[in-house]
């Protein structure tokens, strides 16, 4: 079942590529995993996922030390200060850094590690309460003062969009962001 529906998800990701003129190789498809059990993980492994995401620090550790060790794993949930030790310099990207204190533990245990570590500022485009992120007005000056950092590599923006069931709402507060 999970090879099937990898399956489908790959020619999606493949016509949304051709439709917007990507390359296909620029795209990379993280499986999110979280609440999956070990066994789940090693079907899609087994069908070529080597990219998987979970959104608690315990999960991630425990089915680290299953998974094979060619693996990258993300941090894609909100992150706690007091987390950021166990995983440090153990995944590829933090997706969800929202705040310079957070930046600042990332940074001081990345050195400990010995790495620079990859992060996602997350902002919260959506402007809902409920969810996590700096607000977009912050976002330049947040990555200007963390990105002094040198420990801490960010590589990008993680969005936080509105939860709606019309796609074409969500495309449009991306559209308002950028």
């Amino acid at each position: 079942m999970i090879r099937e529906n990898l399956k489908k998800v790959e020619e999606n990701i493949s016509m949304a590529c051709e439709r917007s003129g990507r390359d296909r190789g620029e795209v990379t498809l993280i499986a999110v995993s979280k609440t999956k059990p070990v066994e789940d993980l090693m079907e899609a492994y087994n069908a070529g996922i080597r990219v998987f995401g979970e959104n608690k620090v315990q999960e991630l550790c425990d089915k680290m030390e299953k998974m094979p060790d060619d693996i990258h794993w993300h941090m894609i949930g909100h992150l706690q200060k007091n987390k950021v030790k166990y995983i440090a310099g153990k995944v590829d990207l933090i997706h969800g850094v929202d705040n310079e204190e957070l930046a600042a533990e990332i940074n001081k245990r990345a050195e400990k590690a010995g790495v620079v570590q990859d992060i996602l500022i997350e902002v919260n485009i959506a402007g809902e309460d409920t969810k996590f992120g700096i607000a977009p007005e912050k976002a330049v000056d947040f990555y200007v003062n963390i990105s002094k950092l040198p420990y801490v590599n960010v590589r990008g923006l993680m969005c936080i969009a509105p939860n709606v069931d019309e796609p074409e709402k969500k495309q449009t507060t991306f559209c308002k962001f950028t």
